[in-house]
């Protein structure tokens, strides 16, 4: 259909429809709605909502769960998502009939069902991060700066990333809580320095080789990644693309690979430092299980800000409870938000022969330039659709 045709259509379609409704998914910071507030109210009803229920497909959800979150979703035309917080699976979609348009943001949608979506009539669109086409950005908002990953730029999660892996070897939420702790006491522990130590990357996509990147340039670190379908050809090609030699990078071995291709087992066996950057499907949960962790160096730290779910739970907690390793940092968990009865959210971790633990919200992401984008986005492609016109990055 023509883009005059398809205006057309849509503005027939939404002519004859009572005004259209929008729910603002998973809206932890209120921060979504003045992104939409230059829309009138007599156009489109908006309600955003500040929790997240249970997900939909998860084994845990009950089905008096599972019909809240309908119950909750059902009313409305669009739904502007933020990122997989809510899972969007066949069953629940065919579970609301009034929904047109899903709004969703970032470039992960493992967990919608954008076959069962098409099939519905739901349109799909997403908000990569890269700004409104239109240059009408919000006033007074600096825009996000693009630097190519060879001069310094690199995802909020890389930050992220790297902000856990030096808390936990410098020990500073230990040190912190100690020196705010009604004993007021002052050094914990030893930290751990990182100059030329091992720094193991599972999954050396985009993410994993800007992690690897880092510790290569401002520690020295030796780089060993492993994924299920890594070759030292692909290794060698990560490490040119995010500018450094295939050869050579490690001062301490010149003639090793800058990124050398292992195997898993020698990857849980000689990192100082495990770095998680995995795309969750079926065949990597529980990736990191009792026998990787048994492999880990008792000075060992493990870092996950990817998908909780490529760690085996109940295998870590043993492994902490135990002190099997020095510590662990986890931004991502298999349900989210973390309950609130969750054992992660304790103050024992560190004490009595327990590993260190640093656990944050799922805060990879969580960064003021790019939520913002994804908003603006958002509200580009929704002033398009109650225009009539097509969509923009659409996924189905």
């Amino acid at each position: 259909m023509g883009a005059s045709k398809y205006r057309a259509s849509c503005t027939r379609s939404l002519a004859t429809q009572p005004r259209p409704s929008m729910a603002i998914l998973d809206d932890y910071l209120d921060i979504a709605k003045p992104h939409f507030s230059h829309i009138p109210e007599s156009q489109l009803s908006i309600t955003a909502f500040h929790d997240s229920l249970p997900a939909f497909n998860h084994p845990q959800t009950s089905a008096s769960e599972r019909q809240a979150l309908i119950a909750r979703l059902k009313p409305f035309t669009i739904i502007s998502s933020m990122r997989e917080r809510t899972p969007f699976p066949a069953d629940l979609l065919r579970a609301l009939p009034n929904l047109k348009l899903l709004l969703a943001t970032g470039t992960q949608f493992e967990s919608f069902d954008l076959a069962a979506a098409s099939e519905l009539g739901i349109s799909v669109a997403a908000a990569p991060g890269r700004g409104r086409t239109d240059g009408k950005s919000e006033a007074g908002r600096p825009a996000r700066p693009r630097l190519d990953i060879k001069r310094g730029g690199s995802h909020p999660t890389t930050q992220h990333a790297w902000a856990l892996i030096l808390a936990l070897a410098r020990n500073v939420a230990a040190d912190d809580a100690a020196m705010k702790s009604p004993a007021k006491r002052w050094q914990s522990q030893l930290a751990l320095g990182l100059t030329g130590t091992t720094l193991g990357v599972v999954g050396l996509g985009r993410l994993g080789a800007a992690v690897a990147r880092i510790g290569c340039l401002a520690w020295g670190m030796r780089v060993v990644c492993w994924s299920e379908n890594l070759t030292q050809e692909r290794a060698d090609r990560k490490a040119e693309e995010v500018g450094l030699p295939a050869y050579g990078g490690n001062a301490l071995d010149p003639e090793a690979p800058t990124f050398a291709a292992v195997s898993k087992d020698e990857l849980f066996e000689t990192a100082d430092v495990v770095s998680l950057h995995y795309v969750l499907s079926e065949r990597s949960r529980s990736i990191v299980g009792a026998s990787e962790l048994a492999r880990m160096k008792r000075s060992a730290l493990l870092v996950n800000t990817s998908r909780g779910p490529l760690i085996d739970d109940a295998a870590l907690y043993d492994a902490l409870q135990k002190g099997r390793i020095r510590g662990a940092a986890l931004d991502v968990f298999d349900i989210e938000p973390l309950p609130a009865e969750s054992p992660w959210r304790s103050t024992v971790w560190g004490t009595g022969g327990r590993s260190n633990l640093i656990i944050t919200p799922h805060m990879g992401y969580v960064e003021d330039g790019i939520m913002h984008t994804w908003y603006e986005e958002t509200a580009e492609n929704l002033e398009r659709w109650l225009r009539g016109e097509p969509l923009l990055h659409r996924l189905n």
